[in-house]
């Protein structure tokens, strides 16, 4: 006679099987919080990449805008480097709350079907 009863919890040692894995990339669930972590990251990298050349690009071909006074002996070129560094924390600390609430629940929940629980 057929159950739909889950299967038994896994013991600590006993890995999922490699079909187990290609069932779990190939489902709705995993493609879904891939596409949720792609339409994030990917956009942020390109986007700060561009940041990051125009920066290089400016520096390198525009010294005498780089070199514009802001106020006393800071100029564009250390409020701009400066700004470097306060974007990529602001990144860091962006992704570290959406991977929190958007990729992290799902990711527990699909770990925790692989790993044999509820």
């Amino acid at each position: 006679m057929a159950t739909d009863a889950p299967p038994p919890p896994k013991s600590p040692t006993q890995l999922p099987s490699t079909e187990e894995f290609v069932t779990v990339q190939e489902s709705a669930e995993f493609g879904e919080l891939r596409r949720s972590h792609r339409s994030f990251a990917f956009p942020l990298t390109v986007g700060f990449i561009a940041w990051y050349l125009l920066y290089v690009l400016l520096s390198n071909y525009a010294g005498d805008f780089m070199g514009t006074k802001v106020v006393g002996n800071i100029n564009v070129a250390l409020v701009l480097g400066l700004a470097q560094f306060l974007t990529t924390f602001l990144i860091a600390w962006w992704y570290s709350r959406h991977a929190a609430a958007q990729l992290d629940p799902k990711a527990d929940a699909i770990k925790s079907r692989m790993e044999g629980g509820a």
